[in-house]
């Protein structure tokens, strides 16, 4: 009996030594180290697309009869791209000329009509003067006197009313050639013509197709716009600001990097994702650049000429200001409440003020740590 008891109180003995042991253990942590010149950049996916992108159609309906271009091609200024059966508005043009010469026949007609119409009027005026002053003469009676007026009066009626006739005409002719006009508009609206100089990125229709008014018939993209679309997550966007510098890398070309500058930020930020738009020119890119392939940017926001930049992953109850951060304090481990600032695109957090005298912080604590536990910071004696 005696000897279990020793045996028990030997084994509980071990047991308590190696807990102690286990717990008293300096655990090896790796701290935080300052550094020299660190760039602070945000990162953003995105996509090549083009600010001046259309999709260009006739502005009538018909059935297409030519395609002068194709994806690919790069078309210039005012280059004819596609044409429509223009018979029907041909013979509308036609019917709308014929129409402007009847009017101008209509109108010359009216015109002599008003000089016939004038000269008879002056015959009436001076024949109405010599029977008046016959009249004071008592030459002739008063009846021929007043038949005279009256037919004056009659004849400057038919000048007022030629007059008329000849506005009424005019205003026709007025409308006719505008008619005219539109016709010619329409006809050449049959015509697709490039708006600017172009590339043309695809083609929808082939001839023989008849199109409705709008349909698109080609995508074209102007060149010299290709820009990166990137998504930047909204928590670390409060640094952008236009004509920053970044870099660019495109998936189908992930050893080379190119140089861009942010030339438009979004106005509104997605919703859902929570992220900012963010678009950047590129001086350097290849020529040969593909809509919609993926992009990666990092914009360069700032540089600290010394900084203490943690790991997220180390940072606790992080707000995006304050967090939490274990801490070797006289070789032990300590929790501390630190203020952080501007963050880099490899996910971690500029330490700006909180952290106590003579402490380090721990860039990854490992498994096992507790307040008050011993700690060795790896690599020192």
């Amino acid at each position: 009996m005696r000897k279990s008891w020793i045996l028990g109180a030997v084994a509980v003995a071990a047991i308590g030594a190696g807990a102690l042991f286990l717990t008293e253990r300096p655990l090896s942590v790796t701290t935080v180290i300052p550094e020299a010149d660190v760039p602070l950049r945000l990162y953003g996916l995105g996509t090549v697309e083009a600010r001046v992108l259309s999709r260009v159609g006739f502005e009538v309906g018909a059935a297409l009869i030519t395609l002068a271009a194709d994806a690919g091609d790069v078309v210039a200024r005012g280059q004819e791209l596609a044409a429509l059966n223009p018979d029907e508005q041909e013979a509308r043009v036609a019917r709308a000329r014929a129409a402007v010469a009847a009017n101008t026949a209509s109108e010359a007609k009216a015109r002599a009509a008003l000089q016939r119409a004038q000269a008879v009027l002056s015959q009436r005026e001076a024949a109405n003067r010599r029977q008046k002053e016959l009249a004071r003469q008592d030459v002739a009676s008063a009846q021929r006197a007043e038949e005279a007026q009256r037919d004056e009066d009659v004849a400057r009626a038919e000048v007022a009313l030629a007059e008329a006739d000849l506005a009424v005409i005019a205003a026709q002719g007025e409308d006719a050639a505008a008619a005219l006009r539109l016709e010619k508009t329409l006809l050449a609206h049959h015509r697709l013509v490039a708006p600017y100089d172009a590339r043309v990125v695809a083609r929808h229709s082939e001839p023989g197709t008849v199109v409705k008014a709008g349909d698109p018939i080609f995508t074209l993209i102007d060149p010299t716009t290709i820009w990166i679309q990137a998504y930047v997550d909204e928590e670390r966007a409060g640094q952008l600001a236009l004509g920053l510098s970044g870099t660019i890398r495109l998936r189908s070309q992930p050893a080379a990097e190119y140089h861009g500058t942010v030339a438009r930020i979004g106005l509104e930020s997605d919703r859902v994702n929570e992220e900012r738009r963010v678009w950047l020119t590129c001086a350097d890119c290849p020529v040969e650049m593909y809509l919609g392939e993926q992009a990666e940017v990092r914009i360069l926001t700032g540089t600290r000429d010394r900084a203490m930049m943690v790991p997220e992953m180390a940072i606790t109850g992080f707000d995006g200001f304050r967090g939490t951060v274990w801490t070797v304090q006289d070789g032990r481990l300590r929790r501390a409440e630190l203020i952080f600032g501007a963050r880099d695109d490899k996910g971690r957090v500029e330490m700006i003020g909180g952290l106590p005298e003579g402490a380090e912080i721990v860039a990854l604590p490992p498994g096992g740590v507790d307040e008050g536990r011993l700690a060795r910071v790896a690599d020192r004696p």
